[in-house]
């Protein structure tokens, strides 16, 4: 497997969360909106023509993450099911990262020693994402 990517849905506000993100991890955007998809799509209204289709934020040549916004009348539970586990290298990033998106947010384990790692921490963004913070060990040579 060469790498796990997490696709996050949400209903109606994916722009304002993959901007956010954006933001957060200095990256680049890109945004296709259901009004701007190839083809007849005959579920995009005027209410719903905003809505994203995909969204993919990337670093270089890393994919950080993927999202949309859900279909029209699709059921939808904000942040149920999963976390997005960022697996950091430095003590500056891991720190940077979690300020970052623990802004508005709810922390629900502080960043700190663990006997798995030198630092980890948990948090819900503003947008209801479950996001685990991980500083790897270094590697015994």
């Amino acid at each position: 497997m060469k790498q796990v990517i997490a696709f996050l849905n949400f209903d109606g506000n994916c722009r304002e969360a993959m901007e956010f993100y954006r933001k957060c991890f200095e990256a680049d955007l890109f945004l296709l909106p259901y009004s701007e998809a190839p083809g007849d799509l005959h579920w995009v209204t005027e209410e719903t023509k905003d809505r994203v289709l995909h969204s993919t934020l990337t670093r270089g040549s890393t994919t950080i993450l993927m999202a949309a916004d859900t279909l029209p009348g699709a059921p939808f539970q904000q942040g149920n099911g999963f976390s997005v586990m960022l697996r950091c290298e430095s003590l500056q990033e891991i720190d940077t990262l979690f300020t970052a998106l623990g802004e508005n947010g709810k922390i629900t384990v502080p960043l700190q020693d663990t006997f798995w790692a030198p630092r980890f921490g948990m948090l819900t963004d503003r947008f209801g994402i479950n996001w685990m913070f991980n500083l790897e060990q270094p590697q015994q040579g």
